[in-house]
């Protein structure tokens, strides 16, 4: 049995502690002496202890309190040396050291720093768009690490489970071209040209611009989704070690896939769009069906319908490659994954919009 025996001797407070302490539960009249203005300093006594656990070091340790808060000494006699061991290391305080704040680096440092990360961002990607546009060529002479089934699997969903979507889609952009043409054309009396506004505008560039910006967020992201589920899951790192290249098994299919698609996407798209003006041509500005499809054939030109194409071809590469890269190199967790995915559509629409105005500038040279 415990005992705990206390007494105030002037004004000092006497602890005698004897017995085994086992699942002690303190002593709350100990507490309040040791905190009352009479006490000025706090013996404890522990020659007669037996044995002992941590609901013992928990008394010392409030007693301990008590006199640091008062600012009155505590004395420990006899205590076993584990417990006393103990009740310092639990009183210990860590040594304050000073935080050195880092001095702020200047503009010209900030500046040298962002262009090495830049640097080391643009060699970082060109070399995986080196590697992957070899991987396409190999996989054109047949000499690399791609299964057949992986390719119609991306070939699937890249092309026809997209065909709905880019259709409605095309669609209603040629019928909105259409109505804003016929805004300015009716001024005129010339809105039988709507058929030629809206035949040159889709198949020149429109078509493959919504086909693109319509695989980005469809297909392109769901590359990056993958591929970065499988690096948190640690596939990708699973296939590194067995010798199995990445570029070949994971992005050759889906950056062939979608290479193939595209210019097929921005066709219909350029179909479909044609048949939306038509509709608003038609049924809207009361343009007879042979009109307006008379006045669309002799705008038809197979220089702006091939450009679109070769434009459709280029973002289909845009996309696969942007959506991939952030896939590889996603974080290891959902947030990574999910960061991956919304910079690939991202980076695939910028990159789309900067290869339009530099193809639409070298055509413009070249007088195309």
């Amino acid at each position: 049995m415990p005992n705990l025996d206390f007494v105030i001797n002037g004004d000092v407070l006497k602890v005698a502690l004897s017995g085994d302490f086992l699942h002690f539960a303190g002593n709350p009249d100990l507490y309040q002496t040791a905190g009352s203005t009479r006490v000025k300093s706090i013996i404890v006594d522990g020659k007669n202890i037996g044995k002992w656990d941590s609901s013992l070091l928990l008394v010392l340790f409030e007693l301990a309190q008590i006199a640091k808060q008062r600012q009155i000494v505590l004395e420990k006699d006899n205590l076993p040396p584990g417990l006393n061991r103990m009740l310092d290391l639990s009183l210990a305080v860590k040594p304050h050291t000073d935080t050195v704040l880092a001095n702020k680096s200047d503009f010209l440092e900030r500046l040298g720093g962002w262009g090495i990360d830049i640097w080391q961002i643009f060699n970082k990607g060109l070399d995986f768009v080196l590697e992957n546009v070899g991987a396409l060529f190999r996989f054109l002479k047949g000499k690399t690490v791609t299964r057949k089934i992986d390719f119609l699997f991306a070939l699937e969903d890249c092309g026809p489970k997209a065909v709905g979507i880019v259709s409605l889609i095309s669609f209603m952009v040629g019928l909105i071209l259409a109505f804003v043409g016929a805004i300015q054309l009716k001024t005129f009396g010339a809105q039988i040209y709507v058929a030629s506004l809206v035949t040159i505008g889709m198949t020149r560039i429109m078509g493959a611009i919504m086909a693109g910006v319509i695989m980005a967020g469809r297909t392109g992201a769901s590359f990056a989704a993958t591929l970065g589920t499988m690096q948190v899951n640690e596939e990708i790192d699973a296939l590194k070690t067995m010798g199995i290249p990445v570029a070949d098994f994971l992005i050759l299919p889906r950056l062939a896939a979608l290479v193939l698609v595209m210019p097929l996407l921005t066709m219909l798209a350029d179909f479909m769009g044609m048949l939306g003006g038509g509709f608003v041509g038609i049924l809207l500005l009361d343009i007879s069906a042979g009109e307006y499809w008379k006045y669309s054939w002799e705008a038809w030109d197979m220089v702006n319908f091939w450009v679109g194409v070769f434009h459709g071809f280029v973002f289909g590469f845009i996309i696969a490659l942007c959506g991939c890269y952030y896939g590889v190199n996603s974080g290891r967790n959902a947030d990574g994954v999910g960061v991956a995915t919304t910079r690939a559509v991202v980076s695939s629409i910028v990159w789309m919009i900067v290869a339009t105005g530099v193809i639409t500038a070298i055509f413009e040279r070249l007088g195309i």
